[in-house]
């Protein structure tokens, strides 16, 4: 009986603890400014005067979400495009050293962004890239393939050698029956990595932080945390607070309404 009763609620626990710092957000975000230290559970009076703030000219935070846009789905596009052909090589093709070139490939994963910094900055700074958005796009490339190539080569591997065979036969080429047999049958793996690499891509802030010194490069990460008080000195909590929330809704709704197929996707690869 209590066993049972502890297998229903630990999943209920486990989603307000997750759940309880947006909810802080969110609650925070609807408080007046003079009521932004307030500890109760519920805004008292409601106010929406953060999310007008978060909108004034001076800001800069709509050209900073359409920033994000390109920069998280530039990211994502390409990290399916390079990461299905690598991720497919590896699984299907057979060469010497595959194993190592996939142990290689997931060990770059490793190194913390924050010591790619300074060599990054140097080389942006020689070739022109400062203030541009494949200065930006370029490194998240570098965090999110290896995630990719991993989970897809995993996907690959579970789809039977039969499938292109029988493509072959049927008068297709190697990459007729890639995309038109394979690629479809892949497309739970590939839509979960796609949801991946944006939410990734979306929430990076050191590199978009360090490469970008002008305004109108700027992302919402990195505008929200550089929002100034009504007099240029005092902290914009609520402000920012709605900012995040902004952020972070269409994170939440594109899970929500996806979940199911994003589970499909991480789950599946590992079946045999």
């Amino acid at each position: 009986m209590i066993r049972r009763w502890a297998d229903r609620l630990s999943p209920v626990l486990v989603a307000l603890f997750c759940l309880a710092p947006f909810y802080w957000m969110v609650v925070s975000s609807l408080r007046r400014t003079n009521d932004i230290l307030d500890m109760s559970l519920l805004p008292s009076p409601f106010s929406l005067e953060n999310y007008r703030a978060v909108f004034q000219p001076g800001n800069g935070f709509v050209r900073a979400l359409g920033n994000s846009v390109v920069v998280a789905g530039t990211t994502t596009v390409l990290t399916l495009v390079v990461g299905t052909t690598a991720a497919y090589a590896l699984a299907r093709l057979r060469f010497r050293f595959k194993r190592t070139v996939l142990a290689l490939v997931v060990s770059t994963s490793m190194f913390p962004g924050s010591l790619l910094i300074v060599p990054l900055l140097r080389l942006f700074t020689d070739i022109g890239w400062i203030n541009s958005y494949q200065a930006m796009v370029v490194p998240n490339l570098s965090f999110a393939l290896p995630l990719a190539v991993w989970n897809l080569t995993a996907f690959f591997r579970r789809l039977p050698f039969e499938l292109e065979q029988a493509a072959m036969v049927d008068g297709c080429t190697a990459g007729q029956a890639f995309r038109k047999v394979i690629l479809p049958l892949a497309a739970p793996g590939v839509f979960t990595t796609a949801i991946i690499t944006f939410v990734v891509a979306w929430n990076e802030y050191l590199i978009a932080v360090s490469m970008v010194n002008e305004q109108s490069m700027k992302t919402a990460n990195v505008i929200v945390s550089q929002f100034t008080g009504q007099h240029g000195y005092d902290q914009p909590f609520g402000t920012q607070m709605a900012a995040g929330v902004i952020v972070t809704v269409p994170l939440v709704l594109v899970v929500l309404a996806f979940q199911r197929r994003i589970v499909a996707g991480l789950t599946s690869g590992g079946l045999k």
